[in-house]
């Protein structure tokens, strides 16, 4: 029924081959595989996801934590039979190739890591292709601390597959340990292309480049954030707060006239920019952001006294007065309204 059950039933009776479904309550299908792959006793065990889910995402996802074999549901007999099969025959005579990484593996849980990187080495000569060996060669080597290697085996083992979001992902950390944010942002940027699994880091990312002062790759990467998020806004509105709180007013300015241009109908959205226009001190532009709004939403006030300090401003006292008593008309009592007419 769940996850859970099934930890319980692989820890109790002997099984040779599991299939698990993605979607479950309790424990998922990927929180199950996780947990089998960190289990000692139940580490090798042949696994096949059975899922609804075909997107990208959630077959990166099964490929990180090693996955046998994938089926997509609707199942039939014979794709079911054909997979089965082929997990089976593939457990029961493993390649050279596959020996050499189990070896290796053991020798790693050691701590014996050279012979283990020569192992891996003989496996990359009956599998030469293969990034997963490529991508294991670099963590061996990022062990005995030999990290310009450990660099080129990620940089490799991506060209070898270039949906290889592990690599990028180690890569990256890498970068940002050597304070090369620029590199770091670059793989990010590589990784959201590919997959949603890593916004988290991604975001932390881009905030810190923001107060580096890489403003190009953090607007970068807030954008891929923002475009492959399932509900935009609020991640949009968490990016701009942020930059308006690091005095970021340009950036907050690139990133609200894009969501005005996804959403041309919300003013509330050109008021926010023609804020940060008078901020910037681009007081034209703020003005024919104000007067729109104003054109749009009646009565708000907010707007007319931005439109009126402008005038006032310009020294156009006239105008000022005018929008000073529409704004009074609507609220007598407005404290800003009564204290910039007194003032004129």
């Amino acid at each position: 029924e769940n996850g859970e059950e099934g930890l319980e039933i692989l820890n109790t009776v002997k099984c040779d081959l599991v299939l698990i479904d993605w979607n479950m309550p309790v424990m998922n299908g990927f929180e199950m595989l996780e947990a089998i792959r960190k289990d000692k006793n139940l580490r090798d065990l042949p696994v096949i996801m059975v899922t609804a889910e075909s997107n990208q995402d959630s077959i990166f996802r099964a490929a990180k934590m090693e996955i046998d074999g994938y089926l997509i549901k609707p199942l039939t007999l014979l794709s079911l039979d054909e997979k089965i099969k082929a997990v089976v025959q593939k457990f029961n005579h493993p390649d050279r190739a596959t020996l050499h990484r189990l070896k290796a593996r053991d020798l790693e849980s050691k701590g014996e890591y050279k012979a283990a990187i020569e192992h891996i080495k003989k496996a990359l000569d009956h599998d030469p292709s293969s990034s997963r060996l490529m991508r294991r060669l670099g963590f061996l080597y990022f062990k005995t601390k030999e990290n310009d290697i450990a660099e080129n085996c990620l940089i490799k083992a991506i060209s070898i597959n270039e949906f290889d979001t592990i690599a990028r992902t180690h890569l990256a950390d890498y970068y940002i340990q050597k304070n090369k944010f620029e590199k770091a942002g670059k793989y990010h940027l590589e990784i959201l292309s590919l997959s949603t699994q890593y916004h988290d880091k991604a975001m932390d990312l881009a905030k810190h480049l923001l107060i580096k002062g890489y403003r190009n790759m953090s607007l970068d990467i807030f954008t891929e954030i923002i475009a492959g998020s399932i509900n935009k806004n609020p991640v949009r509105e968490t990016i701009i707060n942020f930059c308006l709180g690091h005095s970021e007013f340009k950036l907050a300015q690139v990133l609200l006239k894009k969501a005005f241009k996804d959403d041309p109908s919300n003013y509330e959205i050109l008021y926010r920019i023609g804020l940060i226009q008078k901020k910037l001190g681009q007081w034209e532009n703020a003005l024919k952001c104000f007067k729109e709004v104003d054109s749009q939403i009646k009565n708000h006030v907010k707007t007319k006294f931005q439109i009126s300090a402008i005038y006032y401003k310009n020294k156009n006292t006239i105008k000022a007065e005018d929008y000073l008593d529409q704004i009074l008309r609507i609220d007598p009592e407005n404290k800003m309204a009564l204290a910039l007419k007194q003032k004129i």
